[in-house]
């Protein structure tokens, strides 16, 4: 598959992100690695209609982002493995939710019957469409129509999810298993919820049900061996994405990775600072050797993806 801008997204949403499609997949010429690297959150163009709908100013609004995590994963492709990378920002549609978790009070009219408007994140003002950035601040001046939220989830979020699946599928096929590996950045200032420690990473496999413990293990072992302190499923254990996608049984493996923003980031004024280099580099290396596993780990002769 050569280098490319993914064509499920409408051409009418490329104009609302300045020119961009909504997402891409970044991809190798040939994938040589069962491997499928997901930045979903990453994305930093902001529609001109959103900003003026919006309550914040541009530094505000992009403080829900994973800021630059596509960049620090981009060497993943002359590896051999696919990246999907959203171009959208999250504070705009968070493709790691279930479809239609909607906050009903954002909204003028009636959500339809089946969206979720209980779960703790819509609770929280984090639901598919966000109600607040971090530190719960508001997004919106005023309620928005129903049919945005479903346009947005119909033109971007579904074809963000069937493009992800197709790729899962085709390496499911290629090498008998697939792993995805969903890649986030978190605040600095994120403690582990038994000690005062700020992590540099945390890895989230649903407590053991997302992956082969042994892709946990041997990731958590490698970050250690660079010198950083690694957390494990608190307080990030992997959000819709990492759940819904990660089926080990049936040779479909998913993992997520949080990246501390301290580590490559002035997250005050939202630029990178000299540390990014270095750890581009070592997750280069950490990468090329993650992904030299054995086959065995993942159960290679599993049944074929659905």
């Amino acid at each position: 598959m050569p280098n490319s801008s993914d064509g499920d997204t409408a051409d009418a949403a490329q104009a609302d992100f300045n020119g961009l499609p909504a997402f891409e997949v970044l991809a190798p010429a040939d994938q040589r690695l069962p491997f499928i690297f997901n930045s979903p959150h990453s994305g930093r163009e902001y529609p001109a209609s959103f900003l003026d709908a919006s309550r914040l100013d541009e530094l505000a609004i992009r403080r829900s982002e994973d800021a630059y995590v596509d960049q620090l994963f981009m060497n993943v492709v002359a590896m051999g493995a696919p990246l999907l990378k959203a171009n959208f920002p999250r504070a705009y549609l968070d493709v790691n939710r279930e479809p239609y978790e909607l906050d009903p009070k954002m909204f003028d009219g009636r959500l339809p019957s089946y969206a979720n408007i209980r779960s703790i994140r819509v609770a929280g003002g984090l639901g598919t469409v966000a109600r607040v950035v971090s530190e719960a601040q508001e997004i919106y001046r005023h309620r928005l129509p129903v049919s945005e939220a479903l346009t947005r989830i119909e033109d971007i979020y579904k074809p963000y999810h069937s493009t992800l699946r197709r790729l899962l599928a085709q390496t499911h096929v290629t090498f008998g298993h697939a792993i995805l590996i969903d890649c986030h950045s978190m605040p600095s200032s994120i403690k582990c919820q038994t000690t005062e420690i700020r992590p540099d990473f945390i890895l989230g496999d649903r407590y053991g049900t997302s992956c082969a413990v042994e892709l946990t293990d041997f990731a958590t072992d490698l970050l250690k061996g660079f010198g950083y302190t690694v957390s494990r499923n608190k307080p990030y254990a992997g959000g819709f994405i990492t759940e819904h996608y990660g089926r080990p049984a049936s040779g479909l493996h998913a993992l997520q990775i949080e990246i501390n923003r301290g580590l490559y980031m002035d997250e005050g004024a939202h630029t990178l600072h000299s540390g990014f280099n270095t750890l581009a580099d070592n997750l280069a290396s950490f990468v090329r050797e993650l992904t030299a596993m054995p086959d065995s780990a993942f159960g290679a002769d599993s049944i074929a993806a659905e």
